[in-house]
């Protein structure tokens, strides 16, 4: 069976997703007054902060942002949230109002977005022999690419609240998770909070979303435990790994950890990237096969090459 993780260059490549290094560019689109005010407080935040500390990196800007007072604070994770919410933000018009909503899962406007098609060619080359997907990104590109009939998190059959697929979504029709692959978000969900999973990622656009922040030190909350654990279940089940988009920084303590101590089984592991960390891959799985390949299409043949191999 193949394992898959992916990192924050996997939703780059699709859908040009900012990695953390690029998150603070502010392009986004506010919905009204209190959106304009977020923006312009996370903004000067930013900048006052970047005099203060020249040079310095934005997932430091962030471990110190979850320290500034409550309003401070909750502006920073919204425009996160927000901001790798925007490419799936959709607009429906009732009448006299309109009500912005980040598509939902099996929405069939998600296939109007090139990156939603990218990745679901990607995904579908490994076909069932896929052992589950381990990610540390919070947006939906992998719900979208397979649907509620192509991977669950963790639970098979497990309910999502909310409404099912526009135009002909009704309440009474619950969505349930009928796909075979098991789903581990292991920093979170913009469709997460911390009671429930919902259809659609309306929390991208209210930041109240159960996510990591993506700070040097940060650290696994207990509330995600289920999905650390879902992802060591992944792991061990795997006898090959493809790693798409991670760079082994040093400062991803707990997820190299994570796949240092459950991957030492794992035969052969192919990096998906543009720059693949080749050293500290084998420095983490010292007896395994490691292999490269640039993400599509430059590196579709040997990507496909690979995954037809482990197949045999």
């Amino acid at each position: 069976m193949i394992g898959l993780f992916l990192g924050a260059g996997f939703s780059k490549w699709a859908v040009g997703l900012p990695l953390v290094s690029e998150l603070f560019d502010f392009r986004i689109s506010p919905f009204g007054v209190r959106d304009d005010a977020k923006l312009s407080l996370v903004t000067k935040l930013k900048t006052d902060w970047d005099a203060e500390y020249p040079g310095s990196v934005p997932e430091k800007f962030i471990g110190d942002a979850l320290s500034f007072p409550k309003k401070h604070r909750q502006a920073v994770l919204w425009y996160i949230v927000r901001r790798l919410s925007d490419p799936f933000i959709c607009t429906d018009s009732y009448s006299r109002r309109s009500r912005q909503h980040v598509l939902m899962i099996d929405e069939y406007r998600k296939y109007k977005i090139d990156g939603v098609n990218k990745a679901k060619s990607f995904l579908g080359q490994f076909g069932i022999d896929l052992s589950g997907i381990i990610t540390t990104n919070y947006d939906l590109l992998v719900e979208y690419a397979l649907g509620t009939k192509g991977f669950n998190y963790g639970i098979r059959y497990e309910r999502l609240l909310g409404r099912g697929a526009y135009p002909v979504s009704t309440w009474n029709n619950p969505v349930v998770l009928k796909g075979i692959i098991p789903l581990a978000k292991i920093h979170g969900s913009i469709s997460w909070d911390e009671t429930s999973y919902y259809t659609d990622g309306r929390r991208g656009i209210t930041g109240n979303a159960l996510i990591v922040a993506p700070t040097a030190e940060k650290q696994p909350p207990s509330i995600l435990e289920f999905h650390w654990s879902l992802s060591e279940k992944i792991l061990t089940k795997s006898e090959h790994l493809a790693v798409f988009g991670f760079a082994f920084n040093q400062y991803d303590v707990s997820v190299i950890d994570l796949l240092k101590n459950n991957g030492q089984h794992i035969e052969s592991i192919i990096l998906i990237d543009i720059a693949p960390n080749l050293t500290a891959a084998k420095a983490l799985w010292p007896k395994a096969d490691i292999h490269s390949a640039l993400p599509s299409p430059d590196g579709s043949a040997k990507i496909n090459e690979w995954i037809r191999a482990r197949r045999l």
